[in-house]
């Protein structure tokens, strides 16, 4: 057993379905944890020490630790303006000073209420356990998640790789995600100090139906076209962004100006905690909701038939008011 291997001690996650990219390469998830509680110093050094690798600061706000058997890991403070301004040489002069000393009053505040931030390599899906061991020795050290206080809108997102790049493999994700939302938010028990928060907004139900339609068959130009029109923004709990700037850059550049979207063939779930203070917590729970999106994804008869009943629905005269929704969406995966 590798030195990950031994350290994580964890029986390997469940795997989807479809397990290799139409290449025939074993898919790969990226992770991103949001947490508080340890300085980047001490962050790196537990990177390091549990997974291996070399620490390479790049500010006081970024480091890397790179050359870990699962790739390079960065961490950084969540905040663009200090990230910024730790990338800058500081210059002689009074005004500079002056910047410098609200830099540091500004970033003794931002560490303790902004997350830092460590953002993991694409990890192939038969070794994404070994990110186990990791959350576990962070927890030993203090770090500390989306409970420990009411302004802690912290998450865990997963950046799965698809299996390919159709424009129907594509509508079938987002098409299983938009019915499964109202289960996943319950099932995720999402924290009240990220629900008030616009990070992990649904689809609008306008654009729901638009996608659940059995007869939408759009081409990949207007499946883009569409969410562009409806969900201009990172702040999805399912974000596409990262995709379709994939796809077609230009196109995604024009319609939304964010610096921030990475072009990458995957995809972007925002939704779940990071609990990464509550003993026993790692990737598990998430990864097992995120498997239903990823098995209702690969069985499109199936998959079309929840659409067809969800859009009923919210087609009735008072939608779906007490949520009840959630609750048939679960009879439907006991089935």
């Amino acid at each position: 057993m590798t030195k990950i291997d031994a350290t994580a001690a964890q029986a390997p996650l469940r795997l989807p379905s479809r397990r290799h990219t139409a290449s025939n390469g074993e898919r790969r998830v990226g992770v991103e944890l949001e947490f508080t509680g340890l300085s980047i110093e001490r962050i790196s050094e537990i990177v390091r020490r549990t997974l291996g690798g070399e620490i390479r600061p790049h500010s006081a706000y970024e480091y890397t630790v790179a050359n870990t058997p699962l790739g390079d890991f960065a961490l950084e403070l969540d905040y663009a303006f200090l990230k910024e301004r730790g990338r800058r040489e500081s210059q002689p002069g009074l005004l500079d000073e002056i910047e410098r000393v609200s830099e540091d009053m500004l970033g003794a505040v931002a560490k303790r209420v902004v997350p830092f931030e460590i953002v993991g390599p694409p990890i192939a899906i038969s070794e994404l356990h070994a990110v186990n061991a990791l959350i576990a020795a962070l927890r030993e050290a203090g770090a500390r998640g989306t409970s420990q206080s009411a302004i802690y809108a912290f998450g865990l997102h997963l950046n799965p790789e698809l299996p390919d790049l159709e424009t129907n493999t594509l509508l079938g994700y987002m098409r299983a995600f938009a019915v499964a939302f109202d289960w996943l938010k319950r099932v995720s028990e999402i924290d009240i100090s990220r629900r008030v928060f616009p990070y992990i907004q649904p689809y609008t139900k306008a654009y729901v139906r638009q996608i659940c339609d059995p007869a939408y068959a759009p081409t990949r130009d207007q499946l883009i076209d569409d969410y562009l029109a409806e969900n201009a923004s990172r702040n999805r709990a399912l974000d596409m962004l990262p995709v379709f700037a994939h796809l077609d850059e230009a196109r995604v550049r024009e319609a939304v100006s964010d610096g921030l979207i990475k072009a990458r063939p995957t995809l972007h779930y925002r939704l779940p905690n990071c609990e990464i203070e509550r003993p026993g917590w790692d990737l598990r729970p998430a990864w097992d909701h995120w498997l239903v999106i990823e098995e209702l994804a690969a069985d499109p008869e199936r998959l079309e038939q929840i659409c067809a009943d969800y859009c009923d629905t919210l087609d009735r005269p008072f939608g779906d008011w007490f949520g009840r929704w959630s609750d048939v969406f679960e009879q439907y995966l006991q089935r």
